[in-house]
């Protein structure tokens, strides 16, 4: 059987977002592919929480119930590769696979994340996801009352500080130089007992992602159960930004309130284009998204 080529919409990612975006395209009978290389930003992750009726499951678990459910949709199909550039044509948009395969589509859809930076801490990347961590509605509860470190300074580490006071009374800001607080700020953290030490972060002792202690530039050293960092981060994926698509300032895709870029045609969801970084926000955003495109489908047709 010749193998199709062209479809509706394509759908570059098929983590959470992707694949309930699929779902959505998929039950109002749009051929639809998933194009995804296999590498979601949570793979270290070991439960991912806060998601109804999945709630302490793994990811690559809801994953793979995900894909195992759109299968039994014949509109639904699924490339396993990693696609490496898109473009206009007259009926809509070519994409091109890292081996050379080509696929075209009426309409495409990026749910291809964000990618963490990391920085240059020996341990920090073993521990990311599951003991150095971003998200306290995501792994708050699991430290719960938990001696606790949050690795950020500014607004950033004030924010997080603001949220994560809440769950636990042993709390130090380690703010890896210099605080970057203004004075109401700073009196907030001192009111709330939240300690800061400004000393340089040189390691992150750890067996087997499980944070032990945090050794500083003067060779100090503080034990923790768990480290929250807030991470400077970059499209997962180049493609949107070389066909065109825009940036917020804060380096997500810009979408409207349709979830369309500044592409027609073109539309983004789930952590490529929002704060709100979770598997539940990941299916609703590509659930919203699929529905959309398929109205603007229904629009140019009927």
């Amino acid at each position: 059987m010749e193998k199709r080529v062209n479809f509706e919409v394509i759908i570059i990612g098929g983590s959470y977002a992707g694949l309930s975006a699929a779902m959505s395209l998929g039950r109002s009978l749009r051929s639809v592919l998933v194009i995804d290389s296999g590498r979601p930003c949570n793979l270290q992750t070991p439960h991912s929480q806060n998601f109804l009726t999945h709630d302490g499951h793994t990811p690559g678990q809801i994953a793979a119930e995900a894909r195992r459910q759109l299968m039994k949709y014949d509109t639904i199909k699924f490339h396993h590769g990693l696609a490496v550039g898109a473009s206009k044509t007259d009926q809509g948009f070519t994409v091109t696979t890292q081996t050379g395969e080509t696929f075209s589509g009426q309409k495409l859809i990026f749910a291809t994340g964000i990618k963490d930076i990391m920085p240059d801490i020996p341990g920090f990347s073993a521990c990311w996801g599951i003991t150095v961590i971003h998200c306290p509605y995501c792994h708050g509860y699991e430290f719960r009352n938990a001696k606790t470190a949050i690795l950020a300074n500014g607004a950033k580490a004030y924010h997080l500080a603001s949220l994560i006071n809440n769950l636990t009374d042993d709390l130090t800001l380690l703010t890896n130089g210099r605080v970057e607080f203004d004075f109401p700020a700073a009196e907030k953290l001192k009111a709330n007992d939240i300690a800061i030490t400004e000393k340089r972060v040189v390691e992150i002792v750890h067996q087997d992602g499980r944070v032990e202690e945090v050794v500083f530039a003067d060779g100090s050293r503080e034990t923790f159960k768990a480290v929250y960092a807030a991470l400077p981060f970059e499209q997962h994926s180049d493609i949107p930004v070389a066909l065109g698509c825009a940036l917020t300032e804060y380096g997500y895709i810009r979408v409207n309130t349709l979830q369309e870029t500044t592409v027609a045609g073109v539309f983004a969801c789930g952590d490529n284009v929002e704060m709100m970084r979770s598997v539940a926000n990941a299916v609703a955003s590509g659930n919203a998204t699929g529905a959309l495109v398929n109205k603007e489908l229904v629009d140019e047709r009927f």
